[in-house]
């Protein structure tokens, strides 16, 4: 069988690729791609070639292709149909972590069922999702806790839409991009510009991947208050400003990862419990406002660049959906 491939074979350059694909061994599944999602944070460092080279066993996806820099086929967001594989899953959609690829191999037990409450489209945030519970789990938020998430990329209001759920919560997300308003609000939380963060907060998660965005984590953060760093710098150095009440107000500074299951929970769930766990967690149809535009693969080498770098002063998509069918 014949799958193509996006590869990235240099800063800002794509390009499709076919390759062939052997019989599947009894411990895999041949996999034709329904949709793929784009993460823009983690995906624009790799298309531009700003993974810092220590970092390059870290980031490396399961099943990427190739090797930093370049050429690499990267990504970890795909939903398709089992042609070959196990009974158990043969005709059945699964989410997996794969590249942009019209078809793959993967390991079996890397192939999750996706729910039958979970179209296509929005199946390719489970990966988003499953970082998003993860955060949760390092955040360890509380009943009645004043709360703000900085930045509503995907992650940041996935991390907002399940901050919603806990009894008494009061919740707020900050950008700079107001059009995210009533995303905001319909995923159940207030939205305020920068100028209008309330402070006091008892847990803030910052998601915004920027220095201002973290320095005003440290300066709304109240006293013994949490602040759980979920953005990913890439070779970039942040100054912060930690000789202010930094001390004085005992905060804590927790960073979190999706790669290890986090310690709240580690040891009591593994990593398929958890990604099993994000995929039921987008069964709400609300959640469909964090997708577009559908790309078509064929055009993707063409609108990679511009759906990871949007120019200034324009909408930023959130989660592109590659669409194959």
């Amino acid at each position: 069988m014949k799958a193509r491939a996006l590869w990235t074979v240099a800063p800002g350059v794509a390009e499709i690729r076919e390759q062939a694909l052997r019989a599947p061994a009894p411990d895999e599944a041949l996999v034709r791609t329904r949709a793929s999602g784009i993460s823009r944070g983690t995906e624009r460092l790799v298309f531009t070639g700003r993974v810092p080279e220590s970092q390059w066993g870290a980031m490396a996806a399961p099943l990427m292709q190739g090797a930093f820099p370049f050429p690499v086929s990267y990504g970890y967001a795909a939903v398709g149909e089992v042609l070959e594989g196990p009974d158990a899953l043969v005709g059945s959609r699964v989410f997996c972590l794969h590249p942009h690829h019209d078809a793959f191999l993967a390991p079996a037990a890397m192939c999750v069922p996706v729910p039958d409450a979970v179209p296509d489209r929005r199946a390719v945030l489970a990966a988003n999702m499953e970082t998003a519970v993860n955060i949760l789990w390092d955040a360890r938020p509380l009943a009645g806790e004043r709360a703000l998430v900085i930045g509503s990329g995907v992650v940041g209001l996935l991390v907002a839409f399940l901050l919603s759920r806990i009894p008494g919560i009061e919740l707020d997300v900050c950008d700079i991009d107001g059009s995210r308003r009533g995303i905001v609000e319909r995923l159940g939380a207030r939205f305020c510009l920068p100028e209008e963060v309330p402070g006091g907060r008892d847990l803030v998660v910052h998601a915004s991947a920027s220095a201002p965005g973290l320095r005003m984590a440290l300066a709304r953060c109240g006293f013994e208050g949490r602040i759980v760093e979920a953005s990913w710098f890439g070779d970039r150095q942040v100054e912060l400003p930690l000789g202010e009440d930094f001390h004085a107000k005992r905060l804590q500074l927790i960073s979190t990862q999706v790669g290890a299951v986090a310690p709240a929970m580690r040891g009591r769930r593994s990593h398929a419990e958890r990604m099993a766990l994000a995929l039921a967690l987008l069964a709400d149809d609300r959640l469909e406002a964090l997708l577009g535009p559908d790309i078509p693969f064929e055009e993707l080498p063409r609108r990679m660049g511009s759906v990871l770098v949007a120019p200034a002063g324009t909408p930023q998509p959130l989660c592109p959906v590659v669409t194959y069918i």
